[in-house]
């Protein structure tokens, strides 16, 4: 029997054999002794990370620019500070290009999960059921704050009383004009026509050694600058080219017939403006070049005249008739039906951040385009871009006399039959009468099956 002392000894020499036996196990690795403090291996291994979200994102590019890179960079920095969701940018080509790309994807059940597209396609992806109403996104994010958004471009944005899309890339015509032109030909720098009459004068007076007074676009985007002289010659400063809810064309009206003979006039009667149809790029390119002294575009070339216009230029307001008045121009964002609700979820995301106040004003500075919140016009960013380019407050402060850009249920068909009505006015084809006569006869027959 042992002795209480001998059983002592032997209790402390079996304690510290398991401590030390504990230690030597757990540096080896061993699984016998572990510390009760740590759990299990199997319970400790990390599980696997959660896969983002992936998304595909559609944009055009209408203007000149390097924006794709503006763009692009715009995605990256979000993923960044989203690393659950993957964008994937693709550009598209312009408008037009993107419009069908869509329409294809949608057919094929395979949409983008959100894209930039034109304002005006609205009602033709309701036609196509192809989008998802925005309020229930909207109503329960605290983050974002749609009265900070322009009135003027929140009207294309929304219809019987749901908003399908969110304002990005947007604009309004202006009008550029060479200050060393007006110089030359004894005009002052600092006031540009503000009416019909002075854009007659002053084109008359511009039009010389080799270069044009005036020019206007008159291709795929002439109804856009037809709509501009029919509201600026409008007896109700209200009155557009279309219902409002998007089942009714007003193209044939008086006032819309002096508004298309006076753009034909600029050329065939005061030849203050090349005949014919002058094609959209041509115009910035032209003005860039000093081929002519005016132009009326977007403002989304803002920036590419900056950066390449070897003169002092101005912006200004088109001029008036009866009022100023510009249609609103550009693309929304909008988020598609067939997808899955985590993929619209994650579109949201980057639909909000897209349009935040210091993306906005990024957006804006980068290219031109108007900044599409009030709160863009508060930041820094902003702050210093338009003490240093004042031009490029022209844009938004004309918003006070924008409108919404023709829109309507079989868009595609409506627009077509007026632009190639007024295309073939401008190539001396058929009289403005004529041409608006029988575009609304097209439109009205194109937009039969919602009137039933």
């Amino acid at each position: 029997m042992l002795k209480p002392s001998s059983l002592v000894i032997l209790l402390l020499v079996c304690m510290l054999t398991i401590v030390g036996c504990g230690q030597s196990n757990n540096a080896a690795g061993g699984e016998a002794t572990q510390a009760p403090s740590s759990p299990p291996a199997s319970e400790s291994s990390e599980k696997p990370e959660a896969k983002p979200v992936e998304i595909t994102f559609y944009y055009p590019v209408n203007v000149g620019g390097p924006l794709t890179k503006v763009i692009d960079g715009m995605a990256k920095s979000f993923m960044d500070q989203n690393p659950g969701i993957k964008v994937n940018p693709v550009y598209t080509g312009n408008y037009g290009d993107n419009t069908v790309k869509i329409q294809a994807g949608v057919q094929a059940k395979q949409p983008p999960d959100v894209a930039v597209m034109m304002s005006t396609e609205l009602f033709s992806m309701l036609d196509m059921n192809a989008i998802i109403p925005l309020d229930d996104f909207i109503a329960k994010d605290t983050d974002i704050d749609m009265a900070d958004f322009y009135p003027a471009f929140m009207e294309d944005t929304q219809t019987e009383g749901k908003t399908y899309s969110i304002p990005f890339q947007r604009s309004t015509i202006v009008m550029y004009y060479n200050k060393e032109m007006f110089k030359a030909a004894g005009l002052d720098p600092e006031k540009p026509p503000a009416t019909w009459d002075e854009l007659v004068s002053y084109a008359k007076q511009l039009n010389t050694d080799g270069h044009a007074g005036l020019e206007i676009p008159g291709n795929d985007d002439s109804y856009w600058m037809f709509q501009m002289l029919a509201r600026q010659n409008a007896a109700d400063p209200k009155q557009n080219i279309m219902s409002s809810d998007g089942k009714k064309a007003i193209f044939n009206t008086p006032e819309n017939v002096e508004a298309l003979q006076f753009w034909l006039d600029l050329s065939h009667k005061h030849k203050a403006m090349p005949e014919g149809v002058i094609d959209w790029a041509t115009v910035p390119t032209d003005f860039i070049e000093g081929k002519t002294a005016m132009m009326m575009h977007t403002s989304g070339n803002l920036t590419n005249v900056k950066n390449n216009a070897k003169f002092e230029f101005g912006v200004a307001f088109p001029s008036g008739q009866k009022q100023y008045g510009s249609p609103t121009g550009g693309g929304n964002l909008y988020i598609f039906k067939d997808t899955a609700p985590e993929k619209q979820a994650a579109a949201w995301e980057f639909a909000k951040y897209m349009t935040a106040p210091e993306q906005a004003a990024l957006f804006s500075s980068s290219s031109g385009y108007v900044g599409v919140r009030k709160s863009a016009y508060e930041t820094e960013t902003m702050k210093q871009y338009t003490a240093d380019f004042p031009q490029a407050l022209v844009a938004r402060d004309q918003l006070q006399y924008a409108f919404k850009e023709l829109s309507t249920h079989n868009h595609g068909k409506v627009s077509t039959a007026i632009t190639n009505q007024i295309q073939a006015a401008l190539a001396g084809q058929i009289d403005a009468a004529g041409a608006l006569k029988k575009a609304q006869e097209e439109a009205d027959q194109a937009l039969a099956p919602f009137n039933k």
